[in-house]
């Protein structure tokens, strides 16, 4: 795992590293620090990675200017910062999770645990993607998408306006970040289910589901029962 530590205090920044190299042992293939915006965009441009730590409080700059532009990037990010009642919109802009500072050992390896499981801890999810086009990153609300597609290491977010945008997550990550109510009813596809309708079913173990907007998309036999059971048992 390639890690990006972005943070302006050189002592805070030595601890991150030191406790993330305890915590991730052989697993943290690389770990790099920056302390600015400008150095952390600058490294990414050259370099992949799978994962961002980052302070929100830079040298004075907007967090959320800042967590906006990475948040467009291909990689999680995990906020560590003493900003506690900023944890709430951080979530909202994408981020797996959010350490708040001291943080110990313990705590830092819970956030670690949630790059390998499907959902973070309860939370009410993201609220705005971040896409990246022409150089420029514009915020995409959840809202105004009717449904995510699967577009190899992309997803293509089809909006109610009938546009499509490109968002630079996998739909693996994605499905990490969305609200709850939002489920991945086949390897290419995540929809809302609150604005599904119902499940048609044809022979040969086909299905398709319903929106209410008319858009009918496949549904993997795997996932077939349980979105039945949700639509079955969701608030009239």
């Amino acid at each position: 795992m390639d890690i990006l530590i972005v943070e302006d205090e050189a002592p805070a920044a030595r601890r991150l590293e030191r406790m993330t190299a305890e915590v991730l042992g052989a697993a943290a293939t690389s770990l790099t620090i920056r302390n600015s915006l400008a150095g952390a965009e600058a490294y990414l441009g050259d370099h992949c990675v799978n994962l961002v730590l980052l302070d929100l409080n830079l040298n004075g700059a907007d967090g959320f200017e800042l967590l906006s532009r990475l948040a467009a990037g291909s990689f999680h990010t995990i906020v560590v910062s003493a900003s506690v009642d900023q944890a709430l919109r951080a979530f909202e802009y994408g981020v797996l999770d959010f350490v708040p500072k001291p943080y110990d050992r313990h705590r830092l390896a819970k956030a670690f645990d949630r790059l390998h499981a499907g959902r973070p801890a309860e939370t009410p999810g993201m609220r705005v993607l971040s896409v990246k086009s022409m150089g420029a990153v514009r915020l995409v609300p959840v809202e105004t998408v009717r449904f995510f597609k699967g577009a190899d290491d992309y997803v293509e977010l089809h909006l109610t306006n009938g546009s499509i945008e490109l968002y630079g997550k996998s739909l693996e990550a994605l499905c990490q970040l969305l609200p709850p109510r939002y489920y991945r009813i086949h390897k290419s596809y995540i929809v809302d289910l609150a604005a599904a309708q119902r499940i048609h079913v044809f022979g040969g173990g086909k299905y398709e589901l319903e929106m209410r907007d008319g858009a009918r998309l496949p549904v993997s036999r795997t996932q077939y029962r349980a979105i039945l059971d949700k639509l079955e048992h969701a608030p009239a």
